[in-house]
């Protein structure tokens, strides 16, 4: 029978169905995931600052190694020279293009041996650097792995409300079929018939605009993976939902593992080791010096003076300093960096609170849409009946169109509700994994 084929298509709004060809390649979101990490502009720019930091953290630029220069200066001097001696002691000297040249080369030593500890200071925040560069390059991770997830189930939601606009399409070609065969063998009005055609036109209207939904939902999803727009590939035509993720565990993973919370914590480590780098500057400094230097002399002409020699100097020592007086500045900034101190200590608390309560928010949304998706998913089988019903009492000319539009529009209308409590069921889950920091698990 006619109606009995038209429940079977409806019967699995979720079943499997896609529009990309048949030759086209299926994608898990693991490889969505995969290429977007691969070639995601905000995730390159996130490593390659964390880099950075790892590039600083070094001994040498916390100062604790010593700072070895050299350098070579050859010169040369061309002279003329007109000397007059008292008494007469010697006739005069006059000489000229007279070339003396000379070569000094030095090596020079300075080594900060004690600074108040602020060398060790700044060797620990430069590590703490590395662990905020890391924190937030997962932050951003975690984020676009989110966001390319949700743009994922998004095209299997949008390929699920085609077929759904599809199967109502089916409807109304049955419906105007009827209806023009009624019409031509004298059983019906022409009203009736056009009724038909103008219901089925808006359908396929509908369905045109889905279509395009659909196809710039996987726009979205090339352009976060960063792949040409018209790439093809298959998706599920199914949502799988995690249903038993419990609030409490959640909570716990979040105020432990989530990055922001790290983050957080590793800026506050930063501002205390800011306030004893600032103490630590109120103590002397010792510096240790050392140096040689080798001169090389070459003189041209003749008379008094040395022609030729060599000399070598090797000094060392030690050099002390400590700020005795700056006019309170020193302690000013002892003061600023306590502040700064509280304020991230705040921003922290903050941070975790803001976090708990989107946590607490997008459970509730969770929960919410797996009850909103049992509740559609019973009344999906009310509506199936009533369409199957309605088109057999319309077939059989006991129904009236409209009574066969309004159920083919309940069941439209209930698919979308079950397709959306899905879809928004998914997208919360997703949402508290990555606050719990469980999307890269």
């Amino acid at each position: 029978m006619r109606c009995l084929s038209l429940l079977l298509l409806l019967a699995g709004p979720l079943a499997a169905q896609t529009t990309a060809p048949a030759d086209t390649a299926f994608m898990p979101l693991s490889e969505a995931v995969a290429r977007t990490l691969a070639r995601n502009y905000d995730i390159r720019i996130a490593n390659t600052q964390t880099e950075a930091a790892r590039n600083d953290n070094t001994r040498g630029n916390a100062g604790m190694l010593p700072a070895v220069s050299a350098s070579v200066q050859p010169n040369g001097f061309l002279n003329n020279s007109n000397q007059e001696f008292f008494n007469n002691v010697r006739a005069p000297l006059v000489q000229s293009g007279i070339f003396n040249r000379n070569l000094q080369a030095n090596v020079t030593l300075g080594w900060t041996i004690f600074d108040g500890m602020s060398m060790f200071i700044t060797k620990q925040r430069l590590e703490e650097l590395v662990r905020a560069g890391e924190a937030n390059a997962r932050v951003v991770v975690e984020t676009t792995v989110a966001e390319v997830s949700r743009a994922y189930y998004d095209i299997v939601r949008q390929r699920q409300r085609v077929r759904s606009l599809r199967n109502a399409l089916e409807i109304s070609r049955q419906r105007r079929q009827l209806a023009r065969d009624r019409y031509e063998v004298g059983q019906g009005s022409k009203l009736l018939y056009l009724n038909a055609q103008v219901d089925f036109n808006a359908d396929t209207a509908a369905l045109i605009a889905q279509q395009v939904e659909a196809r710039n939902a996987r726009v979205y999803l090339n352009q976060l993976m960063n792949v040409p727009p018209e790439m093809l590939y298959k998706v599920p035509d199914t949502i799988i939902l995690a249903r038993r993720l419990v609030y409490e565990s959640l909570r716990d993973r979040t105020l432990q593992q989530n990055p922001q919370v790290q983050l957080a914590a590793t800026r506050l480590r930063i501002a205390e080791l800011d306030v004893r780098n600032q103490k630590a500057l109120q103590f002397p400094q010792v510096d240790l010096l050392s140096g040689y230097t080798f001169t090389n002399l070459r003189n041209g002409g003749s008379g008094f003076g040395v022609q030729k020699g060599t000399t070598g100097s090797l000094n060392f020592g030690l050099r002390g300093g400590v700020n005795i007086f700056d006019g309170f500045n020193q302690r000013r900034r002892i003061q600023g960096a306590r502040i700064q101190q509280e304020i991230i200590t705040q921003e922290k608390g903050q941070t975790e609170l803001e976090l708990e309560s989107l946590l607490n928010r997008q459970y509730f949304t969770y929960r919410n849409n797996l009850d909103l998706l049992d509740l559609e998913g019973q009344n999906l089988k009310v509506a199936l009946q009533n369409v199957d019903i309605a088109f057999e009492r319309y077939r059989v000319g006991v129904a009236t169109p409209l009574e066969l539009r309004e159920a083919q529009r309940n069941l439209v209308a209930t698919e979308t509700r079950l397709i959306e409590a899905e879809y928004n069921a998914k997208a919360a889950e997703i949402e508290l994994l990555r606050i719990s920091s469980g999307l890269l698990k």
